[in-house]
């Protein structure tokens, strides 16, 4: 089933999740409904809270729905190592349209569960490491476009109160 995905200005985006303790059916309905919304909205990552759901769960799949080894669902995610630093423009689905350059790890080391509650430890680069990054952001209460200059945040909170107002949003 596809979400509603929140945009930003909903005070839930702004919440640190709260880890997941129960691996039950209900999470495996919410991970599959995750990638079915991010797909549909042409994403490469969706955190639980982007759809209103306080947890520590995000999915990804930076193949766009291409290639199956890429589908990653992460539960109660911690990054354990970080390396190396590129600044890419970067988007978000509570974001809709609007893009800005923004510093990440290039290689990140990340440990979690799977829906079945597998121990998992991926180790990965470039978009991923990027994805990664930006999704455990959302699970902290964490926006990209906090990590943005005062003057940058500015201009883009400019065009989402133009956008607002023009009923766009």
């Amino acid at each position: 089933m596809v979400r509603d995905i929140l945009k930003y200005g909903d005070p839930r985006l702004t919440r640190p999740s709260e880890p997941v303790t129960e691996f039950t059916d209900e999470l495996r309905q919410l991970v599959a409904d995750m990638f079915e919304t991010m797909y549909a909205a042409r994403g490469v990552g969706l955190a639980a809270p982007q759809i209103g759901v306080n947890r520590r769960l995000f999915v990804m799949d930076c193949s766009g729905g291409r290639d199956a080894g890429q589908k990653v669902a992460l539960i109660n995610p911690e990054i354990l190592a970080t390396e190396g630093e590129v600044v890419e423009e970067e988007g978000c689905l509570s974001l809709p349209g609007l893009y800005a350059k923004v510093a990440r790890p290039y290689r990140v080391l990340v440990r979690g569960f799977d829906p079945e509650q597998r121990e998992i430890t991926l180790e990965v680069t470039g978009l991923a490491a990027r994805c990664v990054c930006h999704e455990v952001d959302h699970l902290d209460g964490r926006l990209y476009i906090s990590r943005l200059s005062p003057l940058k945040r500015d201009l883009l909170e400019r065009k989402i109160r133009k956008l607002i107002k023009a009923g766009e949003w």
